[in-house]
Parts: C-alpha cells; sequence; structure tokens
C-alpha cells in the first residue's frame, strides 16, 4: 500500500502541475509568469516518475507477499503504512480539481502595507504626469509619490486605480494589490486608502478614480497613501493578480 501511495501521488501531483501550468492560467495565482516553464517541467518530470515506478512495481500494484505467500498488505507489515497517508493525496487533488484562489483581502489585512523604497541619491527625480486626462496608474507608482515625491507631482491630477478591496477598521476601506518577487509565499501589500465612496464587497476587483489625498509628511515614514474617490467601479480580476501594472477594463459601478 505504501508504495501505490507513493506512486499515485507522482502521478497527481505532476497532472495537476501540468493542469495549472500548461492547460490554464492557474498558476498565476501562486508564482511568477516567468516560473512556467519549471512548473511545466516539474509536471512532466513527476509523471515521468510516477510511470517508471509503476511499470516496475506491475500494474495494477503487486502487494508484496511471502516467500509462503500470505499477503503483507494488512497495514501492520513491512510493506504496510498508516491510514493516515492518505491524506497526503488532498493537496494533490486539491491543484487538479479546485485550485486555491489568489492571496486577497485576508493577507493584504493582515500585513502592513510596505511604500515603495524612497528613491537614492543620485535618481532622477519622479516625472511629471499628463497634464490632461484622468492617468491611469500602478499602486506602486501612486504610493510611491503619495509618499516620497516631495515635488507633489499628483496634485491636480486624476488618476486611476485598479486593485481589490480590502476592509479596514471602522468602514475605512482600500484598493490593494499584493506584489510578488517569487511566489506568494513573498508578497508584499500595496494598498490605497479610499475616502468618499462606500466600500464594495472585500476581495471585489474595483477600478477607483479619484484625486490625491495628502495624509502626513511627505518624504518621511508618516506618510501614506490615499485618494479621494469620484468614481468606483467594478471590474473583472485580472488573469495575474501580482502583476500591478494589468489595465482592466471598466465593467459596472461598485455597489
Amino acid at each position: 500500500m505504501k508504495r501505490n501511495i507513493q506512486v499515485l501521488l507522482l502521478l497527481f501531483l505532476g497532472v495537476g502541475l501540468l493542469h495549472i501550468s500548461l492547460l490554464t492560467d492557474l498558476y498565476l495565482r501562486y508564482v511568477r509568469p516567468g516560473l512556467r516553464p519549471a512548473l511545466i517541467a516539474s509536471g512532466v518530470l513527476l509523471i515521468v516518475l510516477g510511470a517508471v515506478s509503476a511499470a516496475r512495481d506491475g500494474f495494477p500494484f503487486n502487494r508484496p507477499r511471502t516467500h509462503h505467500g500470505h499477503d503483507h498488505g494488512d497495514g501492520h507489515g513491512h510493506a504496510g503504512g498508516p491510514k493516515v497517508a492518505w491524506l497526503l493525496y488532498v493537496p494533490a487533488l486539491t491543484i487538479l480539481f479546485l485550485a486555491p484562489p489568489a492571496l486577497g483581502s485576508y493577507t493584504a489585512s493582515r500585513d502592513d502595507a510596505t511604500a515603495p523604497k524612497a528613491p537614492s541619491s543620485g535618481d532622477s527625480l519622479f516625472p511629471a504626469l499628463q497634464d490632461t486626462g484622468v492617468v491611469p496608474m500602478s499602486l506602486n507608482d501612486f504610493s510611491a509619490r503619495a509618499v516620497w515625491d516631495t515635488s507633489r507631482t499628483l496634485k491636480g491630477h486624476t488618476v486611476r486605480l485598479t486593485g481589490f478591496v480590502t476592509p479596514g477598521r471602522h468602514g475605512t476601506w482600500y484598493v490593494s494589490r499584493l506584489v510578488i518577487s517569487c511566489c506568494a509565499a513573498d508578497a508584499q501589500v500595496r494598498k490605497v486608502r479610499v475616502h468618499g465612496a462606500a466600500a464594495p464587497p472585500a476581495d471585489a476587483w474595483v477600478t477607483v478614480t479619484g484625486t490625491w489625498h495628502p495624509t502626513g509628511k511627505i518624504g518621511t515614514d508618516d506618510a501614506s497613501p490615499a485618494l479621494d474617490a469620484t468614481m468606483v467601479t467594478r471590474v473583472p480580476a485580472p488573469k495575474d493578480p501580482y502583476n500591478d501594472m494589468v489595465v482592466t477594463r471598466p465593467g459596472r459601478p461598485g455597489r
């Protein structure tokens, strides 16, 4: 039984990895797009290992017998294994049939937002924004300007930010993104507090249009990014939720 579990786990995990990385875009919920080839290669390798093990052990899997022909697969012999080992199938089958969602408001509400680092000496100043129309911006760029841009290039401009809703305390809420360097395990929170609009449901993806709401002393850690909203629009969730540069088309108004 122990060998059966090992072989089937290899096969299920391999098929699951290929399902989320080769046949769908679900892998983007967990890792950066550049890791797709590695996931595909890992899935193929697991399937090959499982197939080789199955061929070596015979199919259907043969259970070891003693030299007297008696079965040792009663759970207490040398080939047996604890019944709890079957629980190892849970993560394998979850990846295959019910891929967990991307990180969202639960993570964002429990981690402090990390504003982008202040420009070091010798770096160019924040470039000026366009003079007319609404300026689409990433939360990363908006947060950096709101906290560190002492030239206040955000002043007088209407901007558009896209992210998911993170509820705050006492009725406050934030438009948020999670950015990753490698995978969801190293996710960092970017969130901008929204003033002047009722909060849509948690985890709903929205586009917020509005103007910069100065908070704290600019150029210090006391500053925080905030926006006075003039419009909040519900939008579909992007395929790559960790790509802060995604531009999503507006959908129905938020509620």
